[in-house]
């Protein structure tokens, strides 16, 4: 394990933004932690734990030790007739994972791919598309307290999920590092296809008959028809969360915008989809200087080039102000701010 000084940040965030972590060592496995750990100057350091680094927005150099989790593994602890129990270490990446699954067969997350980013980030969003949460194949997981060095274990229960929320993202933000996590997937799964574009998808494939591998394709055309690639241009994927708002305040703006798009959520609440409200606002498509909304999905901020955090940062806030002055609705972004 080495500990790396003023170390580039640019290769670990799919923004591409160009900034330096003033310290910055590798995780590969735990016996790295531990040796940090050890360091009289450990203590004291701010921490930051990445993975995949797609769902954050640098805004400033990190003055403190930047952890980069590359634990790796996949072991199946618990096999039957109906399911698999699946522990995954929390550097692997989401998406090599997802497509491990389809390939033998095990269902459970297939709508989730082409998510961006490493597994032990999962948890801490509850990632979800197209009608799916990871809670819902969650078992547990296992971490580091970096204050108090101590192995943890969370059950679904612990977690707190919520929409892309959970319990990491709040009293936990920042004070655990996720070795690994375990997912429950099916043998015999349950489509679901409702959701967004799926079923048309499927349709426009020639489908005749449904099963794991068509819906993850499915999904794969529909996110790679709309979403940048980050390979290509920087961005972090959908950079606001869709707002929840009461039935009541959505059957009134359905008066004044008849087609805005909302789907039903908890009891007397819809989820409005944020895109709808971003793109009716003008935003999509929107360029300034090396930065801006992308052409083909309003969600999606994208850096074109040598943009800063900042002014990514800064737009975003003015996409926010927009939302609210118009439709007198409060977006909240998904992505870290740092």
């Amino acid at each position: 394990m080495a500990l790396l000084q003023d170390h580039s940040l640019r290769s670990y965030n799919t923004f591409g933004i160009a900034v330096s972590a003033r310290h910055f060592a590798a995780i590969d496995q735990l016996e790295d932690l531990s040796a940090l750990q050890q360091l009289s100057e450990y203590q004291t350091m701010k921490k930051l734990v990445l993975g995949g680094g797609s769902n954050i927005l640098f805004t400033e150099n990190f003055e403190g030790l930047v952890l980069k989790v590359g634990l790796k593994g996949k072991t199946v602890v618990e096999e039957d007739d109906h399911k698999v129990v699946l522990k995954v270490g929390a550097g692997e990446n989401w998406h090599e994972v997802v497509q491990y699954a389809v390939e033998r067969g095990w269902g459970g997350i297939e709508n989730l791919s082409l998510i961006p980013g490493n597994i032990g980030a999962a948890p801490i969003q509850n990632i979800g598309a197209y009608g799916i949460e990871l809670k819902e194949v969650f078992q547990e997981l296992e971490a580091v307290n970096l204050e108090t060095r101590e192995r943890l274990k969370f059950k679904k229960s612990d977690c707190r999920f919520g929409y892309r929320d959970s319990i990491f993202k709040r009293e936990l933000k920042g004070k655990t590092l996720i070795t690994s996590v375990t997912l429950v997937l099916n043998k015999q799964p349950a489509f679901k296809t409702s959701y967004g574009a799926i079923e048309k998808e499927l349709q426009a494939m020639g489908v005749q008959e449904l099963s794991i591998r068509a819906i993850s394709e499915a999904v794969i055309n529909i996110r790679q028809s709309k979403l940048p690639d980050p390979k290509e241009i920087g961005n972090a994927g959908s950079f606001f969360k869709n707002p929840v708002i009461p039935t009541t305040q959505f059957e009134a703006l359905k008066q004044t915008f008849p087609e805005i798009v909302g789907y039903p959520a908890a009891a007397g609440t819809t989820k409005v989809a944020a895109g709808w409200l971003i793109e009716k606002a003008g935003w999509k498509g929107k360029t300034f200087d090396q930065y801006g909304v992308h052409k083909r999905q309003a969600l999606v901020l994208v850096n074109y080039g040598e943009a800063n955090g900042k002014a990514i940062y800064d737009l975003s806030t003015e996409v926010l102000r927009s939302i609210q002055a118009q439709f007198g609705i409060e977006l909240e972004r998904e992505v870290n701010i740092l």
